[in-house]
């Protein structure tokens, strides 16, 4: 007789478990989230690098998770559960390319007209020169004033089409 109330017990905290996992968010569903957004499968070149901890009790995210590339060099995925107090969860993602290795953008090319503009307090000198150099924004390349026979500068490139310096 003592085994019916104990298997009645059995049964009602059974019933319960799914209730408690209900208020869990599935990392199965986050991991899926993760390949759909980055176009790769875990572990594949371009994907989530490991599944996302089994053991982790985030709280169940009723609004679409938001996904969106975080870092400089998208080498991770910030997942947020949009929700007021919700969470966010760093994946790293598999690359084969160094972070350090990511080709800069060229912002000037060899040849290429450009502004040359130095700045000072209370003053702005600005010219047209031509770049001898090609380069990304924040590198220093050397540029020949235009109308000029002299010697060339060195300046660094302000954004694309504009070279400078700032004086103190």
């Amino acid at each position: 007789m003592r085994m019916i109330p104990l298997l009645a017990a059995a049964a009602v905290l059974a019933a319960g478990a799914p209730a408690v996992a209900a208020g869990f968010a599935d990392p199965a569903e986050i991991d899926q989230a993760v390949a759909r957004f980055t176009g790769a499968s875990i572990g594949a070149e371009g994907g989530a690098r490991l599944p996302v901890d089994r053991r982790l009790k985030l709280a169940r995210c009723e609004a679409p998770l938001a996904l969106e590339w975080y870092g400089r060099y998208r080498d991770t995925v910030l997942v947020r559960c949009p929700e007021t107090g919700g969470w966010r969860l760093f994946v790293p993602v598999e690359t084969t390319v160094a972070p350090a290795a990511a080709p800069k953008a060229a912002a000037v090319a060899r040849g290429e007209s450009v502004a040359i503009v130095v700045q000072g307090k209370g003053f702005t000198l600005s010219r047209k020169g031509e770049a001898l150099e090609g380069g990304a924004v924040g590198e220093w390349i050397r540029v020949r004033p235009a109308g000029t026979r002299t010697d060339p500068v060195r300046l660094r490139i302000v954004e694309p089409g504009k070279v400078g310096m700032e004086l103190p």
